[in-house]
């Protein structure tokens, strides 16, 4: 594997056990040792934690104006802070994307300044990209031949896109509630898809079943240790687009965890190298019909616990029980932060809004985000004096179908 100089492996978020990357291999349906049945399950073989990527910082001679001498095209210019060397990555120059600031949206939440990180501008359109641009260079590196995910729909579609870089056969797994966008555009990259009826836990049986019958490499939330690694890097260029200042809140709408995750997961990695001095504080934004995250915060659990009835239209966030929900709500506490679920109508409001007021196209699930930020601004936990960035995570023509009924349901 073409590893990045730093990169030492992958260490477990639980119990802090280290592995060797290249010890732990894609499963195959004729081989499940133990480090193939860790790698398939995307945990530790341990204690069965969530694995990342680590590295020794010691070696990383990285600061401000080395960044600022490369080109802002791409994630992997953060290349001391991944796995692999950018020659080596499966890439469609993901990452890179605006951060804009919205000064009518500061003037109605009574912040002192806001910005949008529009990864809705990323190739195949949601921040998905980041991640899975990692996790296929993993794949491809260690001559994976088929990967598989479930997906609330744009994780499969960008999975599908890369796969079709890295020449590996791609198989996703979606609801039958996924945009049309994100199921035709699974088909154009040459992805086999498979819609499963009903919600999303559905989909992750139906994947789960194959994944263990065909001995494909599992890209699912945390079933790779590379997505939430990929997400990382919209944090390393927000605080870069900032010229340094350390933004007072990043308001992430969560379902899964992984972007909430990669973020402080960022932030602590800046802090550690000394190029920043604070982390900012992590929001978690939710839909109320579907807020597992939220309500452990609220009740002071370190887990969430599954929603039996998920309800909400916003179906990219619609996730009952995240895997990643422990570690996202560890990002919230250590970094000062908090969490927020707002109602649908709010939510598909908040896009409308930023459309018509900013000009830009927020996806229905990534404007939890901004309804987020304009209820933790009406409670009073922003002020006056604040920079708040708010992530979003897909472009707005994903749901133009839910936010134009939404228009016309209010007879505009």
């Amino acid at each position: 594997m073409q590893t990045s100089d730093a990169f030492a492996g992958l260490e477990c978020q639980e119990c802090g056990e280290r592995f060797d990357a290249d010890e732990l291999r894609p499963s195959s349906p004729d081989s499940q040792t133990r480090q193939d049945a860790a790698d398939a399950a995307g945990r530790c073989p341990d204690c069965g934690g969530a694995l990342a990527p680590t590295y020794d910082y010691d070696r990383i001679d990285l600061d401000r104006e080395t960044l600022a001498d490369r080109s802002f095209d791409s994630q992997w210019r953060y290349r001391e802070l991944l796995p692999f060397e950018p020659s080596a990555a499966v890439s469609a120059d993901e990452g890179g994307t605006p951060l804009v600031e919205g000064s009518s949206l500061a003037d109605e939440l009574g912040v002192g300044e806001l910005y949008v990180k529009d990864d809705g501008r990323n190739p195949t359109g949601s921040t998905a990209d980041r991640g899975l641009s990692v996790a296929l260079t993993a794949a491809r590196e260690r001559g994976v031949e088929a990967v598989a995910l479930a997906s609330t729909g744009d994780g499969g579609q960008s999975a599908a896109a890369y796969a079709a870089r890295a020449d590996v056969d791609a198989h996703a797994f979606l609801p039958s509630r996924s945009t049309f966008t994100n199921k035709a555009m699974v088909n154009v990259h040459d992805g086999e898809m498979t819609v499963v009826g009903g919600r999303i836990g559905d989909a992750l049986d139906a994947a789960a079943e194959s994944i263990a019958e065909e001995g494909w490499h599992d890209l699912g939330w945390f079933a790779t240790p590379y997505r939430h690694e990929g997400a990382k890097t919209a944090l390393f260029e927000i605080v870069e687009q900032l010229d340094w200042e350390i933004p007072d809140a990043v308001v992430v709408p969560t379902g899964a965890g992984v972007a909430a995750v990669g973020v402080h997961r960022a932030a602590t990695e800046l802090e550690r190298l000394g190029l920043i001095d604070e982390l900012p504080a992590i929001y978690v934004a939710q839909a109320a019909g579907c807020a597992p995250i939220v309500d452990a915060w609220e009740a002071g659990h370190d887990e969430p616990e599954p929603v039996e009835y998920p309800d909400t239209i916003c179906g990219g966030i619609e996730i009952p029980d995240p895997p990643g929900g422990a570690l996202a709500l560890d990002a919230v506490a250590e970094s000062g932060g908090g969490a927020v679920a707002t109602e649908d109508p709010d939510i598909l409001d908040s896009a409308i809004a930023v459309a018509a007021n900013e000009g830009l196209e927020v996806d229905a699930s990534a404007a939890a985000a901004v309804s987020g930020a304009w209820e933790l601004s009406r409670t009073g936990e922003f002020d006056d004096s604040d920079t708040v960035v708010v992530l979003n995570t897909g472009a707005g023509s994903k749901t133009d179908d839910v936010l134009r009924s939404h228009l016309m349901g209010q007879g505009i």
